[in-house]
């Protein structure tokens, strides 16, 4: 029974994870156009906020999964491809922050176009997790 509830808390903890990836790129959108002071800082403090709020959901989704992982024998080669998606979100998640930064700074050199395609990159990865955790094709 304990390994239902960590499993469900897991979920839990990654789809609030997923929240913040859909939406902080979003605000990165938005502050690439964004022209005028006030509303640059308004976002730059949003951003801020959802990057500082997200990242504890994001070590404590991570922690479960290690826990499933490591205390129930959860195997197959469906979970390596699993876990390489995996890093390759918290990859995401870091250059979010730099990201950020440079939009902190004011330093941001990219375009709301590139922004509007790095948004994408969760989508994807949490489409792949799901097919490989249902389906488990390996």
């Amino acid at each position: 029974m304990t390994y239902l509830y960590i499993k469900a808390f897991h979920l839990f903890f990654v789809v609030a994870w997923f929240a913040g990836l859909f939406y902080l790129p979003r605000i990165f959108v938005n502050l690439a156009m964004a022209t005028e002071a006030s509303e640059l800082a308004r976002l730059q403090l949003m951003a801020n906020k959802l990057y500082r709020f997200m990242t504890p959901l994001a070590g404590i989704a991570l922690a479960l999964g290690l826990v499933l992982w490591l205390g129930y024998g959860v195997s197959g080669g469906w979970l390596h491809a699993k876990l390489v998606l995996v890093l390759g979100l918290v990859g995401y998640h870091w250059a979010c922050r730099q990201f950020l930064v440079a939009f902190l700074a004011e330093r941001n050199t990219r375009s709301h176009v590139w922004f509007r395609f790095f948004n994408e990159v969760p989508v994807l990865i949490l489409l792949a997790v799901t097919v490989l955790v249902i389906a488990k094709p390996f």
